[in-house]
């Protein structure tokens, strides 16, 4: 492994305005100086767009605090080949995170040509940009990190999921977009030499989080008096992931790309790697709910006299989905010391605040956004 240093780096993310992007963005111009911070977005309204406008302005005040850093946001589709030419001829980034994505396992199946677009031709464009950055006998990307997903485990039996198993049967085609993603970086990591490396998330969840996760949609139903469907009877487990927790380790994988090497048949030996980031810690469906519950009155979003019996149903499997998600966190314990530990009931305590703030109480702009 190559250690790098984020100081003084240009580093792209794509993605800026989503969940994990939008926090990343934060996290290093908070704790690397002086650096360059490239942001692209398409903004796209699968969800709730003031969500992503909310994040983007967090992300102008903290830039605002470092005058040391340089914070650019482009709005643009990575699906548009010379929409991505130009970012990389411009700004000639270092450090590449690629986490601009068409999400959501359900999605999936009722709208597959988004997926196909962003995360199959993205990723692609992405990949040919970097590529190119090394022609001219110039540095070029020093360490692609790119978002995978657990999902590539598909209905595998054996928990917890190590990057060692198999993942040729995915049951969406979300979870087939990403095997494809690691397929194609190990192809260009092979051909090119691209030292890149992805990342399997495991079910991310917190504060200014993707409205179409469980635990936002849940509150949202709740909310408005309507009834929450829980899967497969209530018989699921996930490995509840907290943001923090992914950002903690996505910074520090960009700081540790895969060594550069020449095989015996004098070609390069692929500068790739695959880690999971997961709590290794399944939580039961029905666990989840009822600390859901105890934090949304406890942050005084449900009074506490609600009926949550009343607003519950038990309902069977989901196509696409699986009973349990369970990380083996063990590789990046070793090769990077950390292993995510924040607890759900923590995590779900600072969604439940941030909801709060940003739907009840209003939030820069002083207004609220829903009535209870």
């Amino acid at each position: 492994m190559v250690s790098l240093s984020l100081k003084n780096k240009t580093i792209l993310i794509t993605g800026s305005a989503g969940f994990i992007g939008s926090s990343l963005v934060l996290a290093v111009l908070r704790t690397v100086s002086p650096v360059t911070v490239i942001g692209i977005d398409s903004m796209n309204d699968y969800y709730d767009v003031s969500i992503k406008e909310w994040r983007l302005k967090e992300i102008e005040k903290e830039a605002g605090k470092h005058p040391e850093a340089v914070y650019r946001f482009i709005r643009g589709n990575i699906a548009d080949r010379e929409t991505v030419q130009v970012v990389f001829s411009e700004y000639a980034p270092d450090i590449v995170v690629n986490l601009a994505a068409q999400a959501g396992v359900r999605y999936s199946i009722t709208n597959p040509d988004a997926y196909i677009e962003s995360n199959l031709i993205g990723f692609y464009n992405i990949l040919e940009a970097c590529r190119h950055s090394y022609e001219g006998g110039k540095t070029g990307v020093e360490h692609l990190v790119y978002a995978s997903s657990s999902s590539v485990y598909g209905s595998n039996k054996k928990v917890p999921y190590s990057t060692e198993d198999r993942v040729d049967n995915p049951v969406s085609l979300y979870a087939a977009t990403k095997k494809s993603n690691e397929l194609l970086a190990h192809a260009y990591s092979k051909l090119y030499n691209i030292p890149s490396t992805g990342l399997r998330f495991f079910t991310v969840y917190g504060p200014a989080g993707r409205p179409d996760m469980a635990y936002f949609g849940f509150t949202d139903k709740l909310l408005a008096g309507k009834t929450i469907e829980i899967f497969n009877y209530g018989n699921c487990k996930r490995d509840f992931t907290y943001i923090d927790d992914i950002v903690e380790g996505v910074l520090r994988v960009m700081q540790g790309a895969p060594e550069r090497k020449t095989g015996e048949d004098g070609l390069p030996v692929p500068p790739y790697a695959v880690y999971n980031i997961g709590n290794s810690h399944p939580e039961n469906l029905l666990d989840f709910v009822d600390i859901l519950q105890q934090e949304l009155i406890r942050a005084g979003v449900l009074p506490e006299d609600y009926d949550f019996e009343a607003h519950k149903k038990l309902v069977a499997m989901q196509p696409g989905d699986v009973p349990v998600t369970y990380a083996d966190t063990s590789a990046l314990e070793r090769d990077f010391g950390f292993k995510p530990d924040t607890d759900l009931r923590t995590g779900l305590r600072r969604f439940a605040e941030w909801y709060r703030m940003f739907y009840l109480e209003g939030n820069q702009e002083g207004k609220g956004r829903k009535k209870a």
